[in-house]
Parts: structure tokens; sequence; C-alpha cells
């Protein structure tokens, strides 16, 4: 008898994990759909909550609404403790924190009265829009992308100092040849409008007076358009070979062909069923 009961937690730890931190399975498929339909209606709540003509209306509601969220989060907070192998490496990880996040704003607004500390309870309000953070679990092709970032981010540090050493002559420059009669008041100020004119933003706040003024924001406006395409060919390039990399992995057992994506069922070459892809195995080259 106390064998069973002994059982019986450990029984229920495991269903509730593959449910709640599962994918591949029914009902955790379920849960998760279930999860992103409350996030991206307490993110709903929260805009509406900032317009005023809405809060007077609904306000009520929005409270309401709110709290039934807060326990909602909290609950499947409380169970990703429970259910999890490691709790504390749990807590302390990226999900971890931002599921924490996601319901402590409520709770701490209990605290501080509304009179006194509106400007914290407005802070604490807009702090929920963290959930959203909770739907890059959900991605699933996230980390790839984070693995492309990884990859790339020597190239992408090269190409950024390359536009910061850019932006700087060109902000020297405009504050000698526009100086602080024309809105160039300082050197920052002329980097400044390097940044906005270099990215084709454009504000329009500070703008050039002179000839030579105008003939070098304009060589900025065109050397602008040829940077913005630096960095999205770097990322392209080297997601295009972490995709490579990625589908070379997936081998047909019948034909021993690759390519195939990660997702797939059956081989594309010869029709045949490829494995489960939770139970496939990574070939390892020898050396």
């Amino acid at each position: 008898m106390q064998e069973q009961e002994k059982d019986q937690p450990e029984g229920l730890k495991h269903k509730l994990y593959v449910i709640i931190f599962g994918t591949h399975t029914t009902a955790g498929r379920r849960f998760d759909i279930m999860l992103i339909v409350a996030i991206i209606c307490s993110l709903i709540i929260l805009i509406l909550d900032s317009v005023p003509s809405f809060v007077a209306k609904w306000h009520y509601e929005f409270d309401l609404l709110e709290y039934l969220f807060t326990a909602i989060f909290t609950l499947e907070y409380l169970l990703r403790l429970y259910c999890s192998p490691k709790p504390k490496a749990y807590a302390k990880s990226f999900y971890g924190i931002i599921d924490l996040l996601a319901i402590l704003p409520t709770y701490l607004a209990f605290f501080f009265p509304a009179a006194s500390f509106i400007g914290i309870i407005r802070l604490l309000r807009v702090m929920r829009i963290f959930r959203i953070l909770k739907l890059v679990r959900f991605l699933q092709d996230s980390n790839l992308l984070v693995r492309t970032l990884v990859t790339s981010q020597r190239k992408i540090l090269i190409f950024f100092s390359a536009v910061a050493i850019l932006v700087t002559i060109f902000g020297a420059l405009m504050y000698v040849i526009e100086g602080p009669e024309n809105g160039f008041t300082s050197i920052p100020r002329g980097i400044y409008w390097a940044i906005i004119t270099i990215t084709t933003v454009g504000y329009g706040d500070v703008v050039p007076q002179t000839p030579l003024g105008q003939a070098v924001a304009a060589l900025t406006m065109l050397l602008g358009y040829s940077i913005l395409a630096v960095p999205t060919g770097i990322i392209t390039a080297e997601l295009n070979q972490e995709m490579k990399a990625h589908r070379s992995l997936v081998l047909c057992p019948n034909c021993t062909k690759s390519g195939h994506e990660t997702d797939a069922l059956f081989c594309k070459h010869c029709g045949s069923e490829l494995a489960d892809p939770d139970k496939r195995v990574v070939p390892v080259k020898q050396p």
C-alpha cells in the first residue's frame, strides 16, 4: 500500500511534465494552444486597459480579467515548479524568470496604494508585457535563429563597428560644415543626425542648410541604402548554412540519403518512413 501511494505522486508528476513541458503529445499541444490563447488575450486586455475611453466603460471587467489571467499563469508557474525534475534550475532559467515576471506585477500592485504611488502602479501594469516573451518557447525554429545569430555575431560586430566609425566621421564633418547656427551644436548632435540619416529614418529636426552640408547629406543617404543590405545578407547566409547543416543530419534508413526537413515523416527520395522526430539519433562522424 505504501509503495502504491509513493508511485502515484511520481506518476502524476511525470504526466504533468509530459503535458506541460512536452510538445509532441495531444495533451501537450492542447495545453500549449490554450496557454498561447491566454497570453494573447491578456496582452489584448493590457493594451485596451491603456485606452482611457475603454477604461471608463470596462474598468471593473478589465481588472477581473487581469486577476483571472494572473491566477491561470500562477497555477501554470507552480505546476512547472512541481513537475520539473530540477525546480531550482527552472526557476533560474530564462523561461522561469519570464514566467515569474508575468505574474509578479499584479501581486506587487497590491502593496502600493494607488493614491501616492500611481507611477509605480502604471509601471507594474506595463511590465505585464513580459508575458509576450512566454511565446518564445512555442517557436519551433527559435533555436535555429539563435544559432544563426551566434554564428554571425563577429561579422555583425565588425559591421556595426564600421557603421559607428562612419557616423562619427559624418557627424564631425557636419558639425564643422554647418555649425551651431544651423542646429549642429556639438559633435554628438552631428552623430545623432548621421545615425537617423544613414538609417533612412530622417526625422527632420536637424537639417543641413549649406550646399556643402547638403552634398554630404546626399552622400550619407546613398551610403545608408547600401549599408542596410549588409546585415541582412550576413544573417541570410548564416541561416542558409544552418538549415543545410540541420537537414543533413536527418538520414533515410532505406536509401541513406539526407537533406530532409527536421519534421519530415517520409523520405523525399524513396518515400520510406523516417524515424520519429523525437527518437532520431544524430550521426557522429568518426575521426
